[in-house]
């Protein structure tokens, strides 16, 4: 990566995988009388903590990154540990074939798409990403049960994204059967068809079934439901790690 420097840039990194909120509404009333709830919202700090140790980890090295953008499900909430999410497994199967970039995870547990923007690509931005880099991003869930104005912004704030990623980033649909998911999921769709995306559609590919992939909390993927994303994503970021410079 001809146009990225290490060194002083990576060494002041101080982006801390948080939203600066905590969590909404519901899930605080439900962790008072949920146990699975309460059990897995304290994994949010460690993992988050975990994320940033090994950032700093990955940027200490020069070469290609990874960079993972997204939600709770990018951080690996649910899973048995930090690193049991749908990006270790996934970088795990790749690993014996092919060169895996060391991952550098952005995501935020309670992300929605706006924090995805004014958060976390502005933190990409700083670490300046080049064209043997690999982006992968799974957001949108948060926005569709995070009220009205959310879920009515999402097909906006998706194509603001979709003009705001690195050309050939990994980005996956949203599978659920929602009016404003389907509004955003065409502007994947248009930027996946004109080469600037690559696809990773959850509608055909995702989980068909949660059953017995589910966490405590009834909400989060565990170690099974992060493997059945992994499944989603292997073809797409396979292509993508073989020949990051196809399509761009």
């Amino acid at each position: 990566m001809t146009d990225r420097q290490t060194g002083q840039d990576d060494a002041a990194f101080s982006y801390d995988n948080r939203t600066g909120r905590g969590p909404g509404r519901v899930v605080r009333t439900l962790g008072l009388v949920m146990p699975g709830v309460r059990h897995v919202q304290r994994q949010v700090e460690p993992y988050a903590d975990a994320w940033r140790a090994r950032n700093r980890e990955s940027l200490a090295a020069p070469g290609p990154r990874w960079f993972v953008l997204g939600d709770s499900m990018s951080q690996a909430v649910g899973a048995s540990r930090f690193d049991a999410g749908w990006v270790d497994q996934l970088a795990r199967r790749l690993s014996p074939a092919l060169d895996v970039p060391p991952v550098v995870n952005l995501s935020a547990t309670g992300a929605r798409t706006p924090d995805l923007i004014e958060q976390q690509l502005p933190a990409l931005r700083a670490l300046r990403p080049g064209p043997d880099d690999l982006v992968t991003v799974l957001i949108g869930s948060n926005d569709l049960f995070a009220g009205r104005v959310f879920r009515d912004g999402l097909p906006d704030a998706f194509a603001e994204l979709v003009r705001l990623l690195p050309r050939g980033s990994v980005v996956a649909t949203l599978p659920q059967p929602r009016a404003a998911a389907t509004a955003a999921n065409r502007h994947l769709e248009v930027a996946a068809a004109t080469g600037d995306l690559r696809l990773v559609d959850m509608r055909a590919s995702g989980p068909t079934s949660w059953r017995g992939r589910v966490a405590e909390d009834r909400f989060h993927p565990n170690d099974a439901g992060y493997a059945a994303i992994a499944d989603a994503f292997e073809p797409v970021v396979r292509a993508a790690v073989a020949d990051p410079h196809v399509d761009r």
